[in-house]
Order: C-alpha cells, then structure tokens, then sequence
C-alpha cells in the first residue's frame, strides 16, 4: 500500500543544518498495524510527518497506491490527506468552542459535504466509538479519554486507508489507555485500517504487529 524510498529531512538553522531523517525506507502493507518507537528527538515524529503529508522531505518519497504523494500540487496533496489519511495527536486538538460533533464534522465540510451529510457521518463514527449520546457536548466537558475518542472519531470520518497516530495513549491513565487500545484495535478490524502509531510506550508498541525502531533519524530494526 505504502513504500517509503530513502526519506530524509533536514532543517538549516543558524548552527548549520540539522538532518533529522536520515534516508529511511520501509515497505507498508495495506491492514498492516507498525509502531515507530524510540527516543525523543529520534525522528519519529517527522517521520509521521512526511508519512502524512503534513510536511514535505528534503528528499526521497511516500508512494501511495502507487503514486508519489509529494507529485501533487498543495491544493491536490490537502484534498488527497483529508480524503485518505487520518490523524490522531497526543493533545487531541479539539476546537473548545465548538461540540463533539461539530468538530467531527469539520473533515467533512472541508471537503464539502453538505451539513446534513457531515451531521450524518459525524453522528454515525461517534456512535461507533461510543459516545452517541454526547454529541451536543463541548471538549470541556467531556473527559480526557472522551475527548480522545472524539479525536479518533474526527480521523475517521471521511472513512481513510491510512491512521497516524502520534503517542494517541501519551496523555492518558493506565486503565483510560486500555480502553482507547481496544477501540483501535476494533476499529482496525471493522475498517480495514492500515495504522501507523508513534509511541514511547512498549505496552503499545507490542500491541501492534510490527516494531520499527528509530535512533538519531535512522531506522535501526524491525521486529
């Protein structure tokens, strides 16, 4: 489904240039389940970057379904990403001003759905990830695990091949982490979901099928 071909990423900086990847390849199959795992400043978070879209590398490619994702125009790529992919954050960045299933809808309208068709999509993935009877509220008033569900539920929406998710467990309890770990292993099973997870955690990381380790922006091992 996806092949990235010796990806690199620098940055210049008034101490000289920063590679922060460092031409990294891995082949991903399509319902594949991978954890990107290492320390912080590793490249892990770039990585998933570049893995998205939401940056573009110094060089190197992401193949998609056998086209090179930085091929397209701005214009092209955003409507490729809203379309294709979806995003899980640490901090769910959720809009506070507005409900859970405003801000579910939000993918949908961008890609203009009309507002009776994204009310419907919205509606039906927070039922499915539990919190059908919390639609009317506001991030403030729901709990850090609902709030992250909110968030899975706002990646899924337009119903994407590909989930990213960078430390999706990071800023929740033990017992809170468990629940969202099941849910996404439903939801990959359900969906047919290719998923793509940052983590620190080795409990997560386990769970998934694949373990790719990154030191210093090289890819060290897979297991």
């Amino acid at each position: 489904m996806i092949t990235v071909d010796s990806l690199s990423k620098s940055f210049i900086t008034d101490r000289g240039v920063i590679e922060v990847l460092k031409e990294v390849s891995l082949n991903i199959s399509a319902g594949a389940r991978i954890a990107i795992v290492g320390a912080s400043g590793a490249g892990k978070t770039t990585f998933m970057h570049l893995l998205g879209g939401l940056d573009r590398p110094t060089s190197g490619s992401v193949t998609f379904a056998g086209k090179d994702i930085f091929s397209y125009s701005v214009s092209e790529l955003d409507a490729f990403r809203n379309r294709s992919i979806g995003f899980v954050f640490q901090f769910h960045q959720l809009l506070p001003e507005f409900t859970a299933l405003e801000n579910v809808m939000m993918p949908a309208l961008i890609a203009r759905d009309s507002v009776q068709e994204a009310r419907k999509k919205a509606g039906d993935i927070l039922a499915a990830v539990g919190l059908g009877h919390r639609l009317d509220h506001k991030p403030g008033q729901l709990s850090g695990g609902e709030q992250q569900r909110v968030a899975i539920a706002r990646s899924l929406v337009m119903s994407p091949r590909l989930l990213l998710a960078d430390e999706p467990t990071g800023n929740l309890d033990s017992a809170t982490s468990d629940e969202i770990l099941a849910l996404l292993d439903r939801l990959h099973e359900e969906r047919d979901l290719t998923m793509v997870v940052v983590t620190h955690s080795e409990k997560v990381a386990t769970h998934m099928d694949l373990i790719v380790r990154m030191v210093d922006g090289r890819m060290q091992g897979k297991g």
